[in-house]
């Protein structure tokens, strides 16, 4: 940050901003030994947040007249299951399949929610909190614009395909597809045949978390640019700082409803994209 007494410049700011709550300094872009606490907090926290929401739900669910928030559950569950139908044509693996749709998609609008908060909410309290622990003064509170998250929860997905591969199709079929599919069964393709199902199975998984990071990593940082635009409000004259003022609230509002379409259509798109993948793994070529 800026030096002490000083304002941070943007790009200052911006980057304090971006910088994570970390065990250690990374070694290099690939260290595995490094660990994002925020993020692991705030998506434990959050996990834990929906199987409480889930769980409330199912303890209060009631055959009469549902109240609003058993029937907004209600709408939802019939909603997932209704996508899960369309796709996964086992009614056994639905029965774990759904409510594993159902939970990604809650767990993950309520990680992505966390970037509707105010910019420096959290990252201000952390400011007197975390150097009191002796902890270092930086704070990310959106999961999902964590690169480690997202391809964390995409290779929690991948495990989920591998495992219907050999439920549905026995190790033995599913090892002699790794080989026959996609272009045939002779010997001489074997090797390219591997190839592509390997490459197949890391292009999804690899895809499946950088749309939801890129998405959301954009919409954060377009949240701080409008934090800087209330920020400059003190360096400039009345009359700019007014209009600074009106256009960072008319901006930051605009921006947080258009977000909010954002932030459930990623959930969904990530639930989906997780259906269609296990549904893949149900078939057989």
């Amino acid at each position: 940050m800026a030096a002490e007494g000083q304002a941070p410049t943007a790009g200052e700011y911006i980057v304090h901003h971006l910088a994570h709550l970390q065990n250690k300094k990374p070694d290099g872009p690939f260290d595995l030994s490094v660990f994002n606490y925020d993020s692991l907090f705030f998506s434990i926290l959050l996990g834990i947040v929906t199987c409480w929401i889930l769980w409330a739900a199912a303890r209060k669910a009631t055959s009469g007249v549902p109240g609003r928030f058993q029937a907004a559950v209600e709408l939802l569950v019939e909603m997932v299951e209704n996508q899960a139908k369309g796709i996964v044509h086992s009614a056994e693996s639905r029965k774990l399949v759904s409510p594993l749709a159902l939970t990604v998609f809650v767990w993950i609008f309520l990680l992505n929610a966390m970037d509707l908060l105010p910019v420096d909410l959290i990252p201000a309290i952390w400011h007197v909190v975390g150097p009191a622990l002796g902890l270092p003064d930086y704070m990310r509170v959106v999961p999902t614009a964590d690169l480690s998250i997202t391809m964390g929860l995409s290779a929690g997905v991948l495990l989920v395909c591998l495992f219907y591969n050999v439920k549905i199709k026995g190790l033995g079929g599913w090892i002699h597809e790794l080989f026959s599919a996609p272009f045939g069964s002779h010997p001489l393709l074997w090797p390219f045949n591997f190839a592509m199902q390997i490459i197949e199975f890391v292009a999804k998984t690899v895809s499946h978390g950088m749309r939801l990071f890129g998405n959301m990593y954009a919409g954060e940082l377009i949240f701080m640019l409008i934090a800087l635009m209330g920020g400059a409000i003190a360096t400039v004259g009345l009359g700019t700082g007014i209009g600074l003022a009106i256009g960072h609230v008319i901006a930051g509002s605009a921006w947080a409803i258009f977000h909010i379409l954002i932030i459930t259509l990623q959930a969904f798109v990530f639930m989906m994209l997780t259906l269609v993948y296990i549904g893949q793994a149900h078939d057989a070529h």
